[in-house]
């Protein structure tokens, strides 16, 4: 029998009268059951978030600081406990679940360095102008309020410490609502949490149906929402919230541009293994993954053949095995929307170079050719291991191809061009621009988000915690400066 994980329900473990199932999408095994909050327990650890927000506030920098150095420390211990976890319950192979601990290990580690420095105060001098005489300006950050952090099922571990981790390092109360088909990760979290001496109610781990999601979004009591996950429901969560602080990381169709001075055969050999590994790690299922090459001409029939290799290289099956690079999507009718997609595309033209085949919930590599503009893959975000490629003439081209898109995250180029480079950086509609590499690359410590339908805000320690705080100046009068 599986165990039943209980939540956490401020800062304590308590069960509800029901228990959600949590399955493998390699094999369909139980993983666990989890127990979910009743209407009455959602309700407590609102109100327990709301009460304790003044004074987790001014809880001493230095205690704060600790309680994540703590859960830092402890997810490196578990480090193969936890992505064995990760693994079960996403299907995410296992060298992907390692790594996600040791980035959640850096998530924690960078909140407690921030908490240390965050909010130290700048002083401003206000006698630049004579009414000014003798005044100081002292601006500081102080928490919005609680924190209703909701987080996506294919980081289930690494997504929940980004909202976790800068709440907790600014002292702002955070309810973490993780996704239905992965709870067990951010479970775990509040399982580390509870070892501290953080103060009674600045957090919970709900674990919540979506279909729950409105009441809590619309509560007075949780002015700051953080939300990963579809565009759809993200800018939905806005719209009926219209004076909330919403931070939203949504969708991408991440570009890799391959540009004419990228061309010697070592060059071409790197792009392609990077894009043949960041078109499929997590299934594809990254709002960063590559999904799109769009290849300068002069270079594009050398490319296409060891991007195709690459692809093919990539081992699929078990998630358990150390040697898998792709695993299944995180259900069946995931991988069915993706075979529906690609197979859209072929009917109206596409070149299958490679892949193009569903198994259950995995489905094999895939790469495309000559995909036309209107299909659906073409301009929605496939959250699968399908990429497509296209050659255009000149630098230009490639940025205006790039830019072709409702969305925005991140692009990469390749190119050793300073010039095209920062080109680049003025042209792309993106929010960020990964020279020499694939989009997909992602340090936890940076800003981290998009434009256009790809969201609002940032992420990266220091960004969100910058999010989820407000400035108040103080002015001091009648100073000798």
């Amino acid at each position: 029998m599986a165990a039943t994980h209980a939540f956490w329900l401020a800062g304590r473990q308590a069960t509800g009268e029901e228990t959600l199932d949590v399955t493998s999408p390699w094999d369909g095994r139980l993983v666990g059951k989890v127990a979910v909050p009743t209407e009455a327990q959602v309700e407590e650890a609102v109100a327990a978030a709301y009460a304790v927000r003044d004074e987790f506030a001014a809880t001493p920098a230095h205690v704060r600081a600790a309680a994540l150095d703590h859960v830092s420390r402890r997810l490196v211990e578990r480090t193969e406990e936890i992505a064995r976890l990760i693994s079960a319950e996403n299907g995410k192979p296992m060298k992907w679940a390692r790594g996600e601990v040791g980035r959640a290990v850096s998530v924690f580690r960078f909140a407690a360095e921030e908490s240390r420095r965050f909010n130290g105060g700048e002083a401003q001098r206000l006698d630049t102008d004579a009414g000014g005489a003798g005044r100081l300006a002292l601006t500081r950050r102080f928490p919005r309020g609680v924190v209703l952090g909701i987080a996506p099922f294919n980081f289930p571990l690494n997504l929940c410490a980004h909202k976790i981790a800068p709440a907790i390092a600014v002292g702002a109360p955070i309810i973490l609502k993780p996704a239905p088909a992965t709870p067990l990760s951010g479970l775990l979290i509040g399982e580390l949490l509870a070892e501290t001496e953080l103060p009674v109610g600045s957090w919970s781990v709900l674990p919540v149906a979506n279909d729950r999601m409105p009441t809590l979004v619309q509560d007075e009591r949780l002015p700051v929402i953080s939300f990963t996950g579809s565009d759809k429901v993200g800018f939905a969560i806005m719209d009926s919230v219209p004076r909330k602080h919403c931070t939203l990381e949504l969708g991408g169709n991440g570009a890799a541009v391959v540009l004419a001075d990228y061309a010697s055969e070592k060059d071409l050999d790197w792009a392609a293994t990077r894009i043949g590994t960041f078109s499929n790690y997590q299934g594809g299922q990254s709002c960063i993954s590559v999904q799109r090459v769009v290849a300068d001409a002069s270079l594009y029939e050398r490319l296409v053949p060891k991007i195709v290799a690459a692809v093919e290289a990539q081992v699929t099956g078990d998630p358990s095995d150390d040697a898998t690079d792709v695993g299944p999507l995180v259900s069946e009718d995931a991988a069915k929307r993706v075979e529906a997609w690609v197979d859209e595309a072929v009917r109206a033209g596409a070149r299958l170079l490679a892949g193009g085949k569903r198994d259950g919930a995995s489905y094999a590599p895939t790469v495309l050719a000559d995909v036309p503009a209107d299909v659906t893959i073409s301009c929605e975000e496939v959250f699968g291991p399908v990429l497509t490629l296209s050659r255009v003439d000149g630098e230009e081209a490639a940025f205006d191809t790039v830019n072709d898109s409702k969305y925005g995250l991140q692009a990469g180029v390749f190119t050793h061009d300073v010039q095209a480079a920062f080109r680049a950086h003025r042209a792309l509609e993106v929010g960020g621009v990964i020279v020499g590499d694939v989009p997909s690359y992602r340090a936890d410590q940076m800003p981290y988000g998009g434009v256009k339908q790809s969201g609002v805000g940032r992420e990266g320690v220091r960004f969100a915690m910058d999010d989820y705080t407000y400035e108040r100046v103080m002015v001091f009068t009648g100073l000798a400066l």
